[in-house]
């Protein structure tokens, strides 16, 4: 895919926060035990969420983290970045140096079609509408959504 897998987990962590009741602080571990990724990797890439300011953290024993802000005003794109950087909607397909409309690559045309859907479909979903797609394809993906919430100890 085109996403690291810290990337993947990142979205992953965040859609998760995005599903719960609670809007509070929920530990690392829970969330790492309910989405089944490892707890250092997933600390780690959820540091980055926090740095770029689109998660808030709290150490001691009611602590964790949480959204910055409502699930509705943050998108799959804004996570993307804080991530993996800007270049999956910026950059050449095939890493080419100097690629442009100059001299492109053999892919230039295409991708710029895909890479500019990439950057609407990302832009354009927040953590809230992701999360609230039907029931039985998010169920597939194995996060909680519609009528089928789940704790944060879970």
């Amino acid at each position: 895919m085109l996403l690291s897998k810290g990337c993947e987990y990142g979205l992953a962590g965040a859609m998760y926060l995005a599903s719960i009741p609670q809007k509070g602080y929920v530990p690392i571990r829970a969330i790492s035990e309910h989405l089944d990724i490892s707890y250092p990797f997933l600390t780690k890439v959820l540091q980055q969420l926090n740095e770029a300011g689109l998660l808030t953290s709290m150490r001691g024993p009611n602590g964790g983290v949480a959204l910055s802000q409502a699930p509705e005003r943050l998108t799959l794109k804004e996570i993307v970045i804080a991530i993996d950087g800007p270049e999956l909607f910026t950059e050449c397909v095939l890493g080419l140096p100097g690629c442009g409309h100059e001299k492109p690559c053999p892919l230039h045309d295409q991708w710029g079609e895909v890479r500019d859907h990439l950057d609407g479909l990302f832009g354009g979903l927040s953590l809230a509408e992701a999360v609230g797609r039907e029931a039985d394809i998010m169920e597939g993906l194995d996060f909680p959504c519609r009528g089928r919430r789940a704790s944060p100890g879970r």
